[in-house]
């Protein structure tokens, strides 16, 4: 209906910095300016003046600026009142799902209820362990994807996203199948002394920081190397080719079959569930409701 660039442009419009937009849409900034040229290119028209201090609009930018909003709300319920004349009787809800990501506990939910409720439609989305373009679609209310079920304490996707928590994961130990330790039943933080050990280091979950933080303090000659915040089968890949102990969750432990996948002694968890919009569509909100019935 309209081109997704102009929300991009928007973006920069409003805070005058592609680097602020690029991680608005959890994007690199030459991804965020590549979007802005191919925009104006297709419209044959300069948008942007760039400089040291930051972008400005040009007059046809502020033109553009003007009627973009407008135009982008008006398809967008242009788009939702057709699909509701379309479908009076029926509610649809789309749930990403991935190797990483699995929709599993979500649907393993809904099942308990949802001969009560004929008239919802339920639609599994696949899509890759990149979870740029996927939280984009989420942040741009783009009805691709209404929920994504996964482990989550993340200051910055509390931030931009809301949460309705399901449950606890486990947190747990990858341990290549070949690996001495693989023979144990449960890993100690005692365990790591020696090896080396792949764990998220930022600072952004308290719980990732705090098994951090319980590994060195417990260690001795520990190596570790910073996994990043988004896991995907490359994160398993690099350790099983390097023999590194990897710090994972209960629900991964088919993920590779390299890896014997055993819980950490100490017992901590990291909560899970439905990741979603901070302005889900009607259909998407009904749908939660019933959900929030049944984890209350």
């Amino acid at each position: 209906m309209y081109n997704k660039y102009l929300e991009v442009f928007i973006d920069v419009a409003d805070t005058g910095s592609f680097s602020k937009t690029a991680e608005k849409f959890y994007m690199s900034p030459a991804g965020i300016m590549k979007q802005i040229n191919a925009l104006e290119n297709e419209i044959n028209l300069p948008l942007l003046i760039r400089s040291n201090q930051g972008v400005t609009l040009t007059k046809a930018g502020k033109q553009i600026y003007k009627d973009a909003k407008s135009v982008i709300e008006f398809c967008n319920k242009s788009i939702e009142k057709a699909r509701k004349q379309q479908n009076k009787n029926c509610h649809f809800v789309s749930i990403g799902t991935s190797l990483i990501c699995p929709c599993k506990p979500l649907i393993d939910l809904w099942y308990q209820v949802s001969n009560n409720y004929p008239n919802f439609k339920i639609k599994i989305v696949p899509f890759e362990d990149n979870h740029l373009s996927t939280l984009t679609t989420l942040k741009s209310n783009d009805t691709n994807i209404d929920f994504i079920v996964s482990p989550c304490d993340s200051k910055q996707w509390l931030e931009n996203f809301d949460f309705l928590k399901l449950g606890e994961y486990k947190f747990c130990v990858a341990v290549p199948t070949n690996h001495p330790l693989a023979k144990k039943e449960s890993i100690d933080y005692s365990d790591f002394s020696n090896q080396s050990v792949m764990v998220i280091t930022g600072e952004d979950s308290k719980q990732n920081e705090k098994i951090l933080n319980n590994i060195k303090s417990n260690c001795e000659n520990v190596e570790i190397k910073d996994a990043p915040f988004f896991y995907d089968i490359n994160v398993f890949n690099t350790c099983e080719e390097n023999g590194y102990l990897l710090i994972v969750l209960e629900c991964w432990k088919d993920v590779h079959p390299a890896f014997k996948v055993i819980p950490l002694a100490s017992g901590e968890t990291l909560p899970y569930g439905i990741i979603y919009s901070k302005n889900p569509s009607s259909d998407a909100t009904e749908y939660l409701n019933i959900i929030k019935g049944l984890v209350k």
